[in-house]
């Protein structure tokens, strides 16, 4: 019986249209009291603008537009889904999970349709998932998506983490494939970091119990994920017995461009080679590595053959990364 695989067939991309420029944001904390520039976060985050839900606006609109892109790309329809994979930390309910909202959204009905919540690591995490799954023989495509709206999460008076986020969603067909599309994937957590980022409130008895916005350590979560990025990228590299040199383009969780910087320069990646989309994005948590890849895709900088290091670190705390073969 011959080997399975999966491969990435097609991509897709969905922002709200409102785009909020730093200065228009700066203006917008004024008026609460807050005091910042356009300077100060440039130079802390490589952040110029992000794009904000709209009142009513659902992550599974987001999710929904994106996978449609995705098929297009693929050439497929959503009937010939047979598993939906949806990375997020924002979802529209606690249940049923936002995978279904976007099943019944395509009209596909049947697939295996479920969430994964692994924050800013949510998408490598779902795509090494649905990886599994196809491997298997359990399944043939799949559409794995990554949506936030983490504008609703943020406390607005925090100046520290109120200017770093966005919302957005991503997505890709991930078919079964005789040659290999993914040639390696590791995922990793340590549950004893909770505490550096997290949202740590929730319901109880119809009223929100704790704290209900994002919090982050922002020293903390800086040092971890350059190590975490680092050791994950020469781990699946090492699986796959190839080197860094071998890697055409590195598209890591879009946080903070100093964190980009820091773990191309000690995985000896060239910043040429580095997909960026943070400064126009933001972090859109489970979006940005889907956002990004869609982006370079379409732009042609990344093609069919090429190698690919998908890589997420996020809350939980969570990390991991997926190298593919385009």
């Amino acid at each position: 019986m011959a080997r399975l695989y999966s491969k990435v067939t097609g991509t897709g991309a969905a922002l709200p249209a409102r785009a909020v420029s730093n200065d228009q944001l700066v203006a917008d904390l004024a008026q609460r009291g807050i005091e910042t520039s356009n300077d100060w976060i440039v130079a802390r985050t490589g952040i110029h603008k992000r794009h904000i839900a709209a009142p009513g606006q659902s992550t599974a609109d987001l999710a929904t537009e994106a996978a449609q892109q995705a098929l297009a790309a693929a050439g497929r329809t959503a009937r010939e889904i047979d598993l939906i994979v949806l990375a997020t930390s924002t979802p529209d309910q606690t249940f049923p999970s936002t995978a279904c909202l976007v099943q019944a959204r395509l009209g596909n009905v049947g697939a295996a349709a479920f969430d994964v919540q692994a924050v800013c690591s949510g998408f490598v995490y779902a795509t090494t998932v649905a990886d599994a799954l196809i491997r298997s023989g359990t399944h043939r495509r799949a559409l794995v998506i990554g949506a936030e709206i983490f504008s609703r999460i943020l406390d607005w008076n925090d100046r520290t983490t109120c200017v770093l986020f966005g919302d957005g969603a991503g997505a890709v067909v991930l078919e079964a494939s005789d040659t290999p599309g993914v040639l390696a994937a590791r995922l990793h957590a340590d549950g004893s970091q909770a505490g550096i980022l997290c949202t740590a409130g929730r319901i109880d008895g119809g009223k929100i119990t704790g704290d209900p916005f994002l919090r982050m350590d922002g020293q903390a979560v800086f040092k971890l994920a350059v190590n975490v990025l680092d050791s994950s990228a020469r781990e699946v590299l090492s699986d796959a017995r190839m080197t860094a040199a071998q890697v055409d383009w590195l598209i890591p969780h879009q946080a903070n461009v100093r964190i980009l910087s820091a773990t191309c320069k000690k995985l000896g990646i060239s910043d040429e080679r580095l997909v960026a989309t943070v400064d126009r994005h933001g972090n859109t948590s489970a979006a940005s590595v889907p956002l990004a890849l869609d982006l370079a895709v379409r732009d042609g900088r990344v093609q069919s053959g090429q190698a690919v290091v998908l890589q997420g670190v996020g809350g939980g705390f969570t990390w991991g990364s997926v190298l593919l073969r385009m």
